[in-house]
């Protein structure tokens, strides 16, 4: 049995996101969201939200035990930029880019 939970639109780069998901990836439940509690990263945050959310959804959706689950995927994609300019010298501009992503995660027995 397989559940996911998906965030679209995270307000944080893709590349940093994908930082945290390597260290959770395949892990039990409970390891993986010890080490999401006590990682300092934004990503970690976020991310810990849509682990919680795939936990309650194998819970009330397919009536799993999650003492079983374990992350079997987990899945960062480059969702749309934000474009914005800042001013610079003599009437010019510089383009800046906020990136957002798009998270997946996938819980199994």
């Amino acid at each position: 049995m397989e559940v996911k939970a998906i965030h679209r639109g995270a307000r944080i780069s893709a590349q940093k996101t994908r930082l945290v998901a390597d260290q959770i990836r395949g892990l039990p439940i409970s390891r993986a969201m010890n080490i999401l509690n006590f990682s300092p990263k934004k990503a970690a945050f976020i991310m810990k939200k849509v682990v919680e959310s795939a936990i309650a959804n194998a819970e009330h959706n397919k009536g799993a035990d999650i003492d079983e689950l374990k992350v079997s995927a987990v899945i960062v994609d480059k969702a749309t930029s934000l474009k914005r300019f800042t001013a610079r010298a003599k009437g010019r501009g510089n383009r800046i880019e906020k990136q957002s992503c798009h998270i997946s995660v996938t819980l199994s027995n």
